[in-house]
C-alpha cells in the first residue's frame, strides 16, 4: 500500500475544510484517501489517520478547539 505524505492532508484541509471539527476533518480525509490509508511525515512513518491527526495537533500544525480546527501554515515545512 502506498503511504500518503502528511503534506497532502494539510493541503487538503487548507483548500477545502477550514474551521471544521476533528470529526469533520477525519471524514474529509477518509473520503479523499480511503479509510485504510497509511500516512507518513518528514519524521514519522506507518501512521493511521488518528495518529497523523494527533501528530499534527501535538506539533501545532492543526490547532483550535474541536469546533473550529485550522492549519497553521507557518508550521508546514516547505521541502516536499
Amino acid at each position: 500500500m502506498t503511504s500518503i505524505h502528511g503534506h497532502k492532508v494539510l493541503e487538503l484541509i487548507l483548500s477545502s475544510a477550514p474551521n471544521q471539527s476533528l470529526t469533520e476533518l477525519r471524514q474529509l480525509v477518509i473520503n479523499n484517501f480511503g479509510a485504510d490509508a497509511i500516512y507518513h511525515t518528514c519524521s514519522e512513518s506507518d501512521m493511521d489517520l488518528d495518529s497523523l491527526l494527533a501528530f499534527f495537533v501535538a506539533r501545532g500544525k492543526v490547532a483550535g478547539d474541536d469546533g473550529a480546527l485550522n492549519v497553521d501554515e507557518t508550521k508546514i515545512c516547505q521541502h516536499h
